[in-house]
């Protein structure tokens, strides 16, 4: 007797690609099984504890129920998120009305793209980018167009040229994450205001995410597009709690934007998911409300960490390392043909005192063939020792490597 057909799979689910952030988890898991200390620089979720304010808020007392909050999230706490973004000088007044609550950065993101694209639209966006950023695209049922940046030029932003020369009549935004994830660029105001003039002219929207506003170090400063005046009436700013307040798992970002049509049509998706998280939002409203010296030691940390990865990675022969300059990632060359299989490596076949670390491939960060093969992506989310010894096994691990290249290739 003969198996009874199945439904066939979208061509949307067929092309979905696999994160590469967290592809390798499996691989991750069976070497954890065989007794293996994995130091985990691919992922960025901080290390460094929850506030407690947000904790403490962040959970109900007994006899309460845990009740749905309105679509667009809970208004005392879109009160309190107008507060915050009227604190930073921004140029224009922001009010609760411009603000919607989301699951996390990505659905806003996702509300953005569902609410601007059609079938076929354009998306312009600096690659290597984030990957979730091809994966919303795909989703909205639309195509992401990148334009290249060079690790040697520091990943800076394309010129105006390069962004105008990508339009077509089917571009409806360009997408920008500053500082990058996963570059750690971070975009200068004046290059900022050209991308803005662009999208005024030909009729674009900016899509901004600012999830890692506030991690800047060197002589930068903490800056939104928003600080622009003529960026008002074309732009969308993604923004989340994860990062800002180490709570990635409390799924609680925003879209933020002057944009009356997008907030309308996006708070209409809003509505079909119900609600984003209540917890969520009631330690968020806590934490943004009366941050302390949270936000401003945890960049400390951050700092830190950023010299000490830079400082050991100079140490390792070919390879190359531009300056991070915002976020907490890195796109690093590494002296090898395939930075798929490296990853890979070293969780099926390396260790060293029975530790290894754990990598990004570059592959996924790109979506021009054959970009980014000798590139990983390091998050450096480790405190100073444990992230010095996770170089040091990088190091150990490159002059292993069957697949090493002759430094000089690099």
């Amino acid at each position: 007797m003969s198996a009874a057909p199945v439904g066939r799979l979208s061509l949307r689910g067929k092309n979905a690609p696999a994160s590469p952030i967290r592809k390798l988890e499996p691989l991750a898991r069976r070497a954890s099984e065989r007794g293996i200390k994995i130091f985990h620089l691919n992922i960025g979720q901080p290390d460094i504890a929850t506030p407690t304010e947000f904790v403490e808020k962040a959970r109900l007392t007994p006899g309460e129920v845990l009740s749905y909050s309105p679509s667009a999230g809970l208004y005392p706490y879109r009160q309190a998120l107008a507060r915050y973004y009227s604190s930073l000088g921004l140029a224009v007044p922001i009010e609760e009305s411009d603000l919607l609550v989301t699951t996390g950065g990505s659905e806003a993101i996702l509300f953005t793209l569902l609410a601007l694209c059609d079938p076929g639209d354009e998306v312009i966006t600096p690659e290597p980018f984030y990957p979730n950023y091809g994966m919303f695209t795909l989703m909205a049922g639309a195509e992401l167009r990148t334009l290249p940046t060079r690790i040697e030029d520091g990943f800076t932003l394309p010129t105006p040229e390069e962004f105008a020369a990508a339009v077509t009549p089917r571009t409806r935004a360009i997408l920008l994450c500053n500082p990058s994830n996963p570059t750690g660029a971070v975009y200068r105001r004046q290059d900022l205001a050209q991308v803005v003039k662009l999208c005024r002219e030909r009729n674009l929207t900016l899509i901004c995410d600012e999830v890692y506003r506030d991690f800047v170090y060197g002589n930068l400063q903490r800056q939104s597009v928003l600080e622009l005046p003529e960026a008002a009436e074309v732009t969308v700013v993604i923004d989340s709690l994860s990062k800002r307040f180490s709570a990635c798992g409390a799924r609680i970002g925003c879209l933020l934007s002057k944009r009356a049509d997008i907030l309308d049509a996006a708070t209409r998706f809003a509505m079909s998911r119900l609600s984003p998280p209540t917890l969520g939002q009631l330690g968020g409203m806590a934490a943004i409300e009366d941050p302390g010296p949270f936000v401003d030691g945890m960049i400390s940390q951050f700092r830190r960490r950023r010299d000490v990865l830079s400082e050991e990675l100079a140490k390792l022969p070919g390879v190359l390392a531009p300056d991070a300059q915002g976020a907490f990632y890195l796109m690093t060359r590494l002296p090898v043909d395939s930075a798929e299989h490296f990853c890979s490596w070293l969780l099926d076949d390396f260790s060293h005192n029975g530790e290894t670390v754990m990598l990004a491939p570059g592959p996924g960060f790109y979506m021009t063939p054959g970009a980014g093969q000798s590139e990983v992506r390091i998050a450096y989310v480790l405190g100073e020792a444990p992230l010095r010894r996770a170089v040091d096994l990088l190091g150990r691990a490159l002059q292993a490597y069957p697949g090493r290249r002759e430094a000089s290739r690099s």
